[in-house]
């Protein structure tokens, strides 16, 4: 009886370490998580600025499939800044961000149809990013002719600017 008592006393002394090895690493976990929520809360005194917020496709057909403009911003303040979410107005419109680096992020596109825009690309003091606008004209079918306006939002973690619309428009044609 006493084997018995002494195994059952080792398990339960390793069941017990464990568990508290795993409470341990779930709670230094917990505290990373959240600096980490911390540091994604804070602020910048930074702005994203463009001198091309507003793009004219002029007159586009359908037969002709998907056109492109490229919208260039820039990190003009002395801190880095964050693009939290990138989202487009319709599913017939889809964005994708280059940073400084040369990495691309995306397709971003409408909520609810498509991914959830989440991007956490950092640009930082002096960096430009590319915001590339694509529109699929033939995407609403015959219905779709006549004019289109439709846009690009991207929210930051500016605190003087925190959201931006890149828009564009197009005469759609057959």
């Amino acid at each position: 009886m006493t084997k018995q008592i002494k195994q059952s006393t080792i398990y339960s002394l390793i069941l017990v370490a464990l568990v508290g090895l795993v409470w341990w690493l779930a709670t230094g976990n917990n505290s990373a998580a959240l600096s980490d929520s911390a540091a994604a809360s804070a602020y910048s005194a930074s702005a994203l600025t463009t001198t091309d917020s507003n793009y004219d496709f002029q007159t586009i057909s359908m037969a002709a499939g998907k056109v492109e403009h490229d919208y260039i911003l820039k990190n003009d303040g002395a801190e880095p800044l964050r693009i939290d979410k990138a989202l487009t107005s319709c599913m017939c419109t889809e964005a994708l961000i280059t940073d400084a680096k040369g990495k691309q992020y995306g397709p971003f596109g409408m909520p609810g149809h498509s991914s959830s825009g989440k991007s956490n690309i950092i640009v930082n003091p002096g960096d430009e990013v590319i915001v590339k606008a694509i529109f699929d004209p033939a995407a609403h079918g015959p219905s779709g002719v006549g004019m289109a306006q439709r846009s690009i939002y991207l929210e930051t973690n500016s605190a003087q600017s925190p959201k931006l619309e890149l828009r564009f428009q197009a005469m759609v044609t057959n």
